[in-house]
């Protein structure tokens, strides 16, 4: 037996053995699609395996089937693995690429089939000599479609696991890091025979090697990450293109490349070194992607470039940009503090990171938001009363950060406790950051498990404080303005309140009054008679005070049809009954009709008229008058009356409950703008206090 068979053979058991370790202690859909990839990749591994060791006869074309059946399934499977793989949504993604996939199934099933006869020689696919020519004609064709299939697959599977590796924060990337290596070096391998398949015209006798290699070590990689639980992670990838997929960019640059180098050797007559050559730039892109993909390693470089072209460890600009940017956006305090851990988990390069709140009493700590912790574990470690209100007095007076790491008080072993190490040692030291704004401690972040156990630096600890005084000032901010529209709340509350019972009261008043003159007078006609006009009126008032909270409460709706506003004015200054000292002058221009809701414009013009008479004394004047003015009708009430104050009229005079009036309800001109606005129109005011007011209603003509 050859070492090409013992390495085939030896991937295929650990291929199977790597399957039934995923299955071994729970069972879900992502788990099955894994354990039945890795057995046909094990089931290729071992039919080449066979092919070795066989003697070139016709039951080579027994193994070339198989062999082509497994190539044919595979796309299909590690896509839908890839689209479900540690992912909340995965519902989301399998119905949005449901086409992709079932072109995977498809596709390489009906190349097999439709190309089957013509690709099947006694050859096999696994011979061992210097080059395996793939034929021509039909045979040729068949195989670079399969081929092809094979390597958008690869491609896409990576593309896949790269997004949910990106998506995933603190520990679960940790977890997920090894699983994710392991697909990348067995597919790389795989990429790479299927490119040679697609660009040339024989496979040389080292791609299987290669394959069974690179198998072999992703399953020892993917083992070491079961034991990390690389299956418990539930991360939510948004939605992002797929050209924005470091794999896929790599891919084609290497197509690419590769293509472009196997022509320049075809001019130069150099075929020899090609394969050691194309290889050598594989490996350079891997390189490159394992740069981008790792933590440790872009920890490394940053640090590189600080010391040696004595830069600063980091870009404060771009920091705070950041920071700024993330928790801009956030109304709630739930969503800022995922938002900050998210970030703080970034910047600083720590797998774990927690923020606990104060709560009201500043006694006892609240979980928040964790890259490491869940509800529930967080609600197991939480401090105890005791504890946390020791933590509290101690961080309210701290202004820095600090190292609990290796404090013996109670307080920062409970915080250690709150917050475990997923690493130990190697993760190096928690730090505690106290979030204080103008004096008050509203909650505290733990660092810890920091990429390659790096201390903090004296840099680490001066953007820490930074941090997080801009979380507890955000936090502070979100607090005072919950307060303030609590208080508005309240206040609009107890300002209706106030008329309202005040109203009611009256009018209980009158009724209890009468109630107790009843049976007294009861026998009087008169007296029968005065009481019912008084229960009536009270009954009417009451009536009219809901309708006109009501108004408040819906969705204010107008029926618009063409009418003619000097009828609607007309009609209101015909029923007008005011007093005789009063003059009310009236000047009705030429307006064209207009669309709008006469019961409503009637209502305002009322409104405006009745507030011009109760605003005038003895002898006043209230002119009315409409007129057009640049695609406008305007309804103009002006008088002479008392006027108002420049601070009434810029702050209260449309709002709600807010009136000048002994016995005013604040609600006349607060309805009229809104009926006005309604119109498409607008409002217009000009007051001076003891010179009167006028009042412009602006409704806009319609277009032919």
């Amino acid at each position: 037996m050859t070492s090409a068979a013992i390495l085939d053979f030896s991937s295929a058991v650990l291929g199977v053995v790597t399957a039934l370790a995923v299955l071994f202690r729970q069972r879900s859909f992502e788990r099955w699609l894994f354990a039945a990839g890795l057995t046909g990749l094990a089931a290729n591994a071992a039919l080449a395996g066979l092919s070795a060791v066989s003697p070139l006869t016709d039951s080579m074309i027994g193994l070339e089937n198989a062999a082509l059946a497994c190539m044919a399934l595979q796309p299909g499977i590690w896509l839908l693995f890839g689209l479900t793989y540690g992912r909340g949504n995965y519902r989301e993604y399998l119905e949005r690429w449901r086409q992709m996939v079932a072109g995977a199934f498809l596709l390489p099933v009906c190349v097999v089939l439709f190309f089957h006869a013509r690709m099947v020689e006694a050859v096999g696919l696994f011979h061992e000599e210097l080059e395996y020519p793939l034929g021509t004609g039909y045979r040729l064709l068949g195989l670079r479609l399969l081929f092809v299939c094979c390597l958008l697959g690869a491609a896409l599977l990576m593309a896949q696991i790269e997004r949910t590796f990106w998506t995933a924060v603190g520990t679960m990337r940790w977890r997920i890091k090894f699983m994710a290596l392991g697909l990348g070096v067995i597919f790389v391998a795989r990429f790479y025979t299927s490119s040679w398949g697609v660009l040339f015209n024989y496979i040389p006798s080292t791609l299987g090697t290669i394959d069974a290699g690179a198998f072999l070590l992703g399953c020892l990689l993917i083992l070491y990450s079961l034991s990390r639980g690389a299956f418990a992670v539930s991360v939510y990838p948004a939605r992002a293109d797929l050209h924005k997929s470091l794999a896929v960019v790599l891919a084609g640059i290497y197509l690419i490349v590769v293509g472009l180098y196997a022509k320049v050797v075809e001019l130069l007559h150099t075929p020899g070194s090609f394969p050691r050559k194309s290889f050598a730039i594989l490996l350079a892109f891997v390189a490159v992607g394992l740069l981008v993909l790792s933590d440790r390693l872009r920890l490394h470089a940053r640090r590189l470039v600080s010391r040696y072209l004595q830069r600063p460890l980091y870009d404060y600009r771009t920091v705070w940009r950041r920071i700024t940017e993330g928790t801009a956006s956030r109304v709630t305090e739930q969503e800022l503090c995922q938002s900050s851990v998210k970030l703080a988990a970034e910047i600083f390069q720590a797998l774990s990171v927690s923020v606990w709140l104060v709560d009201e009493k500043q006694e006892n700590l609240v979980f928040a938001a964790s890259t490491s912790l869940s509800d529930a574990m967080a609600e197991k470690l939480r401090p105890g009363a005791e504890e946390a209100a020791e933590a509290i007095r101690k961080l309210r007076h701290s202004l820095d950060p600090l190292d609990i790491e290796y404090s013996d008080e109670n307080w920062t072993v409970a915080l250690r406790r709150a917050h475990p190490s997923e690493f130990g040692e190697e993760g190096g030291s928690r730090v505690c950051v106290p979030m204080i704004a103008v004096g008050k401690l509203l909650g505290v972040m733990i660092l810890g498990d920091r990429v390659g156990g790096v201390l903090f630096s004296l840099q680490d600890y001066d953007l820490l404080k930074c941090v997080g005084d801009q979380i507890a000032a955000s936090l502070l901010n979100m607090q005072l303005s919950q307060r303030l529209l609590q208080a508005r709340e309240m206040e609009a509350f107890q300002t209706m309140s106030a008329f309202f019972v005040h109203d009611l009261k009256n009018t209980a008043s009158t009724l209890n009054l009468m109630l107790q003159n009843l049976p007294v007078h009861y026998d009087n006609p008169a007296f029968r008679e005065d009481a019912l006009r008084g229960i009536a009126k009270s009954g009417q008032h009451i009536d009219n005070m809901i309708k006109r909270l009501s108004a408040l409460r819906h969705d204010f709706k107008i029926r618009p049809e063409p009418a003619d506003l000097n009828d609607v004015v007309a009609k209101v200054l015909a029923s007008w009954k005011g007093s005789a000292n009063i003059q009310l002058q009236s000047n009705l221009g030429s307006i064209p009709k207009l669309p709008f809701d006469a019961d409503q414009i009637h209502k305002v013009i009322t409104n405006l008229v009745l507030n011009a008479t109760e605003a005038v004394a003895r002898d006043g004047r209230i002119q009315v008058e409409t007129t057009q003015n640049n695609g406008w009708v305007i309804v103009t009430i002006a008088d002479n009356g008392c006027g108002m104050t420049p601070e009434f009229l810029n702050r209260s005079l449309f709002r709600a409950f807010q009136t000048t009036k002994k016995d005013g309800f604040g609600i006349g001109m607060f309805q009229s703008k809104m009926i006005v606005e309604a119109h498409g129109g607008r409002l217009e005011v000009e007051s001076q206090l003891h010179k009167g007011t006028t009042f412009k209603v602006l409704l806009p003509v319609a277009k032919k």
